[in-house]
């Protein structure tokens, strides 16, 4: 489990993230929902330790994060950021061999090769290994990086806003990859997403943010009420159940 205990974030007199206390619960799929500026991505990068606190505490299994060594917290947490910028030209497959460093410091086995094809495979980028990041779409480069996050194989996934310049096939294709990690290996899985659809249909858990704290967390089937999101998003919703899951309607 990854607990975030009073966390504080401000930036001069503004708090960005506002004495917020969280947990995330082992082997599910738990997604950070809020508006624009609510400090969902902020509060992702303080956990995986990206970003300085300000106040409060992180620990993973127990354990604080300041008694993880950088090679040991890299081997049980991995964390894909909203932007990625590589200033140097590479292919898919040398990306995703990226995700092995912790392991492999740069000199991949076997076991490391593997690991590097499986992810992706389970991204679909196989006919694209040897193109270079520069010449895919903005989607197919959302993959690779998602697939180098794969190949790291931690305990604890965190993404920040993953289906980001994605269609909607590519993004229900990731979002179904993220939770067969969750169901078939036993990953846990922390994202921020805005589409409060997908949320919905693949999480366990939510924790909605606003205006830097936490107003709402708990089973997503609990969450996702019309009333819960109107405080959230300062808009109505209407929610209906088709398949047994539950979709927003927000349009009209």
């Amino acid at each position: 489990m990854i607990a975030a205990e009073s966390l504080i974030k401000q930036y001069g007199d503004t708090p960005v993230v506002d004495n917020v206390t969280a947990s995330i619960q082992k082997g599910t799929m738990t997604t950070f929902i809020g508006p624009n500026g609510a400090g969902k991505s902020t509060l992702l990068s303080m956990v995986s330790r990206l970003l300085k606190r300000d106040g409060g505490s992180v620990s993973i299994d127990g354990m604080p994060m300041e008694n993880f060594a950088e090679k040991e917290l890299a081997q049980k947490m991995s964390i894909l950021k909203q932007t990625n910028e590589m200033n140097v030209r590479l292919s898919v497959q040398d990306l995703v061999s990226f995700g092995r460093f912790p392991y492999s410091k740069g000199r991949l086995n076997e076991e490391d090769r593997k690991v590097v094809s499986d992810s992706i495979a389970f991204t679909e980028l196989e006919e694209m290994k040897e193109k270079y990041l520069d010449q895919l779409s903005g989607g197919q480069r959302q993959r690779a990086f998602i697939a180098m996050i794969l190949a790291q194989d931690t305990d604890y996934i965190l993404l920040d806003e993953p289906l980001n310049n994605l269609d909607m096939r590519h993004s229900v294709q990731v979002m179904k990859v993220l939770r067969s990690l969750v169901d078939e290996l036993g990953k846990t899985v922390v994202l921020v997403v805005h589409d409060i659809n997908f949320a919905s249909c693949y999480s366990d858990y939510i924790v909605a943010m606003k205006e830097g704290r936490v107003v709402k967390e708990g089973r997503t089937w609990e969450v996702i009420h019309p009333e819960h999101l109107k405080s959230i998003y300062d808009m109505d919703f209407q929610v209906q159940e088709i398949n047994n899951q539950k979709i927003c309607v927000y349009f009209s």
